[in-house]
């Protein structure tokens, strides 16, 4: 990791607080010698955030450098429903739980770099799969001068102990769970979450029961049906059983009612 970089100031980064964005923290501390300002999405994904916000602090980001939204209205309202509008599938099938939040996460970065006088931003996602191209479109559309660091596309490391090593030296926190083989991947919002790794490439195995964190299994369900009626205005849902409810509130209504009956597993 000594291979020169082009000189950066201030870089906004995605910042979940998992070992792997603290990790990409860290090394853009140490590789760019950047000041390094963290985003934090809430976008419904059911986790505290606050403990972002210390680990942040504990690897040494300002205070003011700290940024943690609530987003999942805007989320809702502005991205899932008109998704949901244009039936919008990935090859006819993946239904963009996932893919959805990238661009509206893309768009706080690059306001907050403008706010914050940034002249990079930074993504985690890895250099094989769409997410890194939906980050850096995203970007490249609001601001195309910015500068895109990609650190998977970047740095070294070619393995998960190569990753826990530098975290060891640079007294990242790690929990048990992530030592080892590499954990299940998780990716969650207010519309879905979805897992992959472990047993899950797997395709003999039947998927294990725990790894459905959100949704009942169906042979749990209750025997009697139970009917929801779901008003419309313009093509969005507004209301349920007649009660008006604000997206995100809305959506997370139907989660409850489609958990209770074992609704929502692909």
């Amino acid at each position: 990791m000594t291979r020169q970089k082009k000189e950066i100031k201030r870089v906004v980064l995605a910042y979940s607080g998992g070992l792997d964005t603290s990790i990409i923290l860290k090394w853009l501390q140490t590789t760019y010698g950047a000041e390094v300002i963290t985003f934090t999405a809430d976008l419904g994904q059911g986790e505290e955030l606050e403990p972002a916000r210390e680990k942040a602090l504990l690897l040494g980001v300002k205070p003011e450098n700290i940024f943690i939204e609530d987003l999942r209205e805007e989320f809702v309202r502005d991205y899932v429903f008109p998704m949901f509008r244009a039936n919008a599938q990935y090859e006819g099938l993946y239904l963009l739980g996932t893919s959805i939040a990238r661009p509206l996460i893309a768009k706080k970065q690059i306001e907050i770099a403008r706010k914050m006088g940034a002249d990079a931003v930074c993504h985690g996602a890895t250099g094989k799969g769409n997410d890194q191209v939906r980050f850096e479109l995203g970007y490249y559309a609001l601001e195309p001068d910015i500068t895109v660091i990609a650190p998977w596309r970047e740095w070294d490391f070619v393995s998960r102990a190569d990753l826990i090593a530098f975290a060891e030296k640079n007294q990242i926190p790690i929990a048990k769970d992530k030592r080892g083989e590499a954990p299940f991947s998780t990716d969650a919002n207010l519309l879905h979450t979805s897992s992959e790794g472990k047993v899950l490439e797997d395709p003999t195995q039947e998927t294990p029961d725990y790894v459905y964190s959100r949704t009942g299994n169906p042979e749990d369900a209750p025997d009697a049906a139970q009917y929801v009626t779901i008003d419309f205005e313009k093509g969005d849902a507004v209301a349920v059983d007649g009660v008006k409810l604000s997206p995100a509130a809305l959506l997370a209504k139907l989660n409850d009612l489609g958990r209770l009956h074992g609704i929502g597993r692909l």
